[in-house]
């Protein structure tokens, strides 16, 4: 009986397994995302997004304890008050609707507005307000929202007979409208009464963060009248007029942290004077009007007020720190268009080259210089100069130590280093003294009591402190492995990052590659707090608190960890009173770094692998008690999904590799089954990552091809300098060959697919070996020598570091080394292609030139090659807009079904898309043969 009972649920599950559906094309715009989830202080209650591509978003409110509590479809972004009694939210019109009204060519302005959400989490009463176009929540207080309208429609008025109405009259009659300019109405709302006041025409306002108080600028109503710049009380409901002005515009509308400081900028003048008259005026509780601390006649020699530059307080309240800015090159408006000229003159020798300069015109524009006014000395500081014009303050704003630098001395020569070099100095805000402490250092900070300059010099791959006080330099980790000891770039190696510093700037935490060491900055004796080598465990603090600057030495933390052999995630509890250890969490999952309640001990967090998707789950910090609380796609348990291992190998080289394989849920060892090597550079670390079926930018949807029978080998790359190609063909083919090997794979059935550096490493291998049928290759680079006088556009920057000395890993230039450029470029070899290629390459591609996919095109068109060309005009480096994602996931899917699979030819292969069908036919009809 027993038996018979075994073998029953072994067939039953069988059975369900084989009624299992497969994963196909319209089904992958089912599966749904998690967005914006957000807990609320005392960690009662989880708000979070549903979404599903392209479509209208779907917020969820749950209990604590997993009920839930209210779903709204088109709703989203969900905020919580702070005394977690509301919860606030966005409801957007249905998207068919807009659509709809879009064919329609409704007007932009006769589109359906937003609407606000605001649910009451004691009594579960919902109300709802149309037409707002923003709102915000006090961030430490309670009790009250503000919400701007975008239109308040007047009653229409009883038609007048009145035959002696003037058009004086009428024009008299007609009232104001809101706008950009103008402002819009702005609500003040109790939250728990409901009783709401009102001001007109507010072109900006915001809360204190501590104080109950609130500031707005408004235009006034007709004719400007009661204009100006108001303070609110909450305490008193009093309203007070700090300023009042005639047209004048608003800027940086800033308070101090409890709102007894408040700061802003405003230009008066009506005229179109090119040099704005810009006033900085600040006020305090107890005023009734602001005070001018500023204005252009008034600031340093050859600086002016900025409108742009940050307006900020310290937590004390003791500075303001504002921003002055150079003054504008003046322009000739008398000149016609016809008489400008219009050229770009570069320079060989100039700091940034011209492209990066055309990019950063509007920064450079609007480019303002820090700057302190101290309330108890009432001593002005310009921290910020031309010669050392970026700043890091500390302490938040307290302290008196602000450390300054500049990268220009080095500007020109990152343009083929790729190293951001710069000099240091301090500045005594209260002094206003200078000291230059540190040249050609690759990045430095302050640590959070001002006390230490501290940073890691990547050419000595070593992390150093600078004491302030002793004016002492020293080396903490010099000859120690605190820098990536698996780099394979051109480079020197990066650090693996610091934790943070301990209370009072005792200790600094440091990582290596498992551990977390504590420094003293002073002597730099070191204590390893985790001892994770051994058994290859990476620790990493978590820090739960976004306002924390130093970790205390009292409370216990929390730590991620990651073991690099079996690839298990986990958290662990470090105390830092004993130094012990204990791990809370550990599984075959990825997990997400926590986010905690602001006023409990609640943590949100996910985990997720390449079966389980990442659903919101509750906990505390014990991890024990775990409440699951949302089911994100329950849809999935009726596919047929996938499994995912680890695989090892010894490549080419001799190289000890690992990778990822990924089957079918299905899989039978005894069939014979496509395979689609997909590959960057490392991705073993990954094995535990969901892969959803989606409509990709640049790779593949692992569940979606694991579904329909394809086998998946991801392979990691080792690198040898100056020979990239020939590396990712030793990793790659040989980790091929040992999948081969297991018997499962149909070795006349492997493709290729991957993008940008995979894109380049897919175009050389076809040059070297005819083992793949057909091959994805997006981005490519396939000439090296025109790629390194290449632009980047999306930043102006040369294309020269990234082969000299990062991921190209070419060591040198095209005169040092022109056989390496000329042996990794697959343009040289082209003629040995064999393998038919599908190559993606969009004409706004900010990363790799396009014209690099073209180089590629034209040179197999020329030999007569099976090559297609995707190009999806104004798209960048992979395509973004929904219809072109999904496009490009098709146009795959077919390639790849056609060469490995043995479907029918889609139309798009047979014949193209004519440039008279595009946007019109896209050829996805099969053709039956």
């Amino acid at each position: 009986m027993k038996l018979s009972f075994t073998y029953l649920l072994i067939l039953i599950s069988f059975t369900a397994l084989a009624q299992k559906k497969t994963l196909e094309f319209d089904d992958i715009q089912q599966w749904n995302s998690i967005k914006n989830e957000t807990i609320s202080p005392n960690g009662d209650f989880v708000a979070y997004d549903l979404e599903q591509d392209n479509s209208d978003s779907h917020l969820h409110l749950n209990s604590g304890k997993g009920e839930t509590l209210l779903e709204y479809f088109r709703a989203s972004q969900g905020q919580f008050s702070y005394d977690s009694k509301f919860l606030a939210f966005t409801i957007k019109p249905l998207k068919d609707s807009v659509d709809k009204m879009l064919r329609q060519k409704v007007k932009k302005d006769n589109l359906p507005k937003d609407s606000l959400g605001i649910y009451n989490l004691d009594t579960k009463e919902l109300d709802k307000i149309a037409n707002v176009k923003s709102y915000q929540l006090p961030k430490k207080w309670s009790g009250y929202i503000a919400y701007v309208l975008e239109d308040i429609k007047a009653p229409k008025k009883e038609n007048k007979t009145d035959s002696t109405e003037t058009k004086e009259d009428k024009k008299e009659a007609k009232p104001k409208k809101v706008s950009k300019t103008n402002g819009y109405h702005l609500v003040i709302r109790n939250l728990n009464t409901k009783a709401q006041d009102t001001f007109k025409y507010v072109t900006h306002y915001t809360f204190a963060k501590t104080g109950k108080t609130l500031a707005f600028s408004t235009t006034g109503k007709k004719d400007n009248e009661g204009e100006g710049v108001y303070i609110y009380d909450f305490n008193t409901s009093k309203l007070t007029n700090i300023y009042s002005g005639k047209k004048a515009k608003y800027n940086k509308l800033s308070f101090s942290e409890t709102g007894a400081r408040f700061a802003f900028v405003v230009d008066a003048d009506t005229t179109k004077v090119q040099i704005r008259p810009n006033e900085l005026y600040i006020w305090k509780t107890g005023e009734q009007t602001a005070t001018k601390l500023y204005d252009n006649n008034t600031t340093p020699e050859g600086y002016l007020v900025s409108k742009d530059g940050a307006i900020t307080f310290s937590k004390d309240e003791s500075k303001l720190y504002f921003g002055l800015r150079k003054p504008p090159i003046i322009k000739d408006t008398t000149l016609l268009k016809d008489e400008i000229v219009n050229v770009e003159v570069w320079t060989y020798n100039e700091p940034r080259l011209y492209t990066v300069q055309e990019l950063q015109v509007k920064n450079d524009t609007i480019k303002s210089y820090e700057t302190v006014y101290n309330f108890n000395t009432k001593k002005t500081v310009q921290i910020e100069t031309e010669a050392f014009p970026y700043s890091i303050t500390t302490d938040k704003g307290n302290s008196n130590i602000t450390l300054v630098n500049t990268p220009m001395p080095y500007a020109l020569e990152s343009q083929w280093t790729g190293r951001r070099l710069k000099d240091y100095a301090i500045i005594d805000t209260k002094t206003g003294t200078q000291k230059v402490i540190l040249k050609q250092t690759p990045n430095a900070s302050l640590s959070p009591k001002g006390e230490f300059v501290f940073g890691y010099h990547s050419i000595d791959s070593t992390w150093f402190t600078y004491n302030v006080k002793t004016d002492k330099y020293l080396e903490l980790t010099k000859n120690k492995p605190f820098y990536d000891e698996l780099n394979d770039s051109p480079d020197f190696p990066r650090s693996y990052g610091a934790a943070g510093w301990l209370e009072d700037d005792n200790s600094i935490l440091l990582y290596d590659r498992y551990d977390i060491w504590k420094f003293n900055p002073k002597t730099g004796e070191a204590t390893n707090l985790t001892n994770g080598r051994e058994s290859k465990t990476v620790y990493r603090y978590i820090k739960l608190d976004k306002e924390e600057e130093s970790i205390s030495p009292k409370d216990k933390w929390l730590l991620s960890t990651f073991n690099e052999a079996t690839k298990a995630g986990g958290y662990a509890e470090f105390n830092p009173r004993n130094n012990s250890l204990k791990q809370l969490e550990e599984g075959d999952f990825n997990y997400s770094r926590p986010t905690k309640a602001e006023l409990s001990d609640k943590l949100l967090f996910t985990r997720e692998s390449f079966v389980e998707f990442p659903n919101l789950r509750l906990t505390d910090f014990s991890f024990k008690k775990q409440t699951v609380l949302s089911d994100a796609n329950p849809q999935q348990k009726d596919y047929n999904w996938g499994t995912i291992e680890l695989v090892k190998w010894t490549s080419l080289d001799g190289e000890e590799m690992e990778g990822l394989l990924a089957k079918p849920e299905n899989f039978d060892p005894n069939k014979k089954y496509p395979m689609i090597v997909n590959f960057y550079e490392r991705s073993s670390d990954d094995i535990h990552r969901h892969r959803p079926p989606s409509f990709v930018r640049s790779t593949i949807s692992y569940s979606y091809y694991t579904s329909r029978g394809y086998v998946i080998f991801n392979p990691d790359v080792k690198y040898r300098e100056g020979y990239p190609g020939e590396s990712a063909l030793s990793c790659v083919v040989s980790g091929t060959n040992t999948i081969i090997k297991k018997g499962f794979i149909d070795k006349d059935n492997i493709g290729l697919q991957g993008h940008s550096w995979g894109g380049y490493q897919i175009a050389y291998l076809v040059t070297k070996t005819d083992m793949f049928k057909a091959a994805e290759s997006g981005a490519p680079v396939a000439n090296m020598i025109s790629a390194y006088g290449g632009i980047r556009w999306w930043t102006g920057l040369s294309r020269q570091f990234q082969y000299e000395h990062t991921q190209s890993r070419i060591g040198g230039t095209p005169w040092e080394y022109p056989m390496r450029y000329i042996e990794n470029s697959p343009i040289f070899n082209i003629d040995k292609i064999n393998t038919p290629l599908l190559i993606l390459h969009n004409d706004a591609d900010g990363h790799v030139p396009w014209y690099q996919g073209i180089e590629f095109f034209v040179s197999l068109r020329r030999l007569g090659k099976p090559a297609w060309f995707l190009n999806y005009n104004d798209e960048p480096h992979w395509p973004l807009k929904y219809q072109n994602r999904k496009d490009f996931t098709l146009r795959k899917s077919q390639f790849f079904d056609y060469y490995l699979q043995g479907a029918p030819k889609p139309l798009w292969m047979e014949r193209g898309v004519p440039a008279v069908e595009k946007g019109i036919n896209q050829g996805y009809e099969l053709i039956e043969e």
